[in-house]
């Protein structure tokens, strides 16, 4: 959520009013409190969400189809000639595929579209324009993890109680080459 917050919080700070929205599939964990983030900023901003400009990613298992259904459903966007500045995208994969649409339908990024993805995986800076995205910090997600897990077959193996852990690791705003200021 917080991360959601912080990419169209950029935009909006940018300039951008007219955002569309590739969504993440519905069976996605974080999907639902990523776009709970993006409409509590809006609607704590004044910023008008239009539902023509919302699309959902279909849900696959396959890591590509992100990138397949970024561009097919920014082509979409683009055929209802609905006006947008900005583009956010659901990750780094959707954001690939949503430039290389725009690209081929003559659209230039950032200077008619802003695109903006989220992950930061290993690409993102590579493409052109780098991907202003945002970064989850994985490695100390993992470390995390294997830490709390740790814990539990420690106390296991030791027959005390392991008392409830909830820690929250904050994301990144990168931002990169993919946005800037509306026309």
């Amino acid at each position: 959520e917080l991360g959601a917050q912080a990419a169209i919080e950029h935009l909006f700070s940018l300039g951008h009013r007219q955002i569309a929205f590739l969504r993440g599939p519905r069976h996605i964990a974080v999907t639902a409190p990523r776009w709970n983030g993006i409409r509590n900023f809006a609607k704590a901003h004044g910023l008008q969400i239009d539902a023509d400009l919302v699309l959902d990613l279909p849900g696959s298992g396959n890591p590509l189809s992100g990138f397949e259904a970024g561009c097919s459903l920014t082509e979409e966007l683009v055929r209802r000639k609905r006006q947008f500045t900005a583009l956010m995208a659901f990750d780094d994969m959707t954001a690939f595929g949503a430039i290389r649409a725009l690209t081929n339908c003559g659209i230039r990024v950032p200077e008619q579209v802003s695109v903006i993805g989220f992950d930061d995986i290993a690409h993102s800076s590579l493409l052109t324009p780098a991907l202003t995205t945002v970064r989850q910090p994985m490695p100390e997600m993992g470390e995390m993890a294997v830490s709390i897990v740790a814990e539990g077959i420690s106390a296991l193996h030791e027959k005390r109680r392991l008392t409830a852990m909830h820690r929250k690791l904050l994301p990144q705003l990168v931002v990169r080459d993919s946005t800037c200021s509306p026309l």
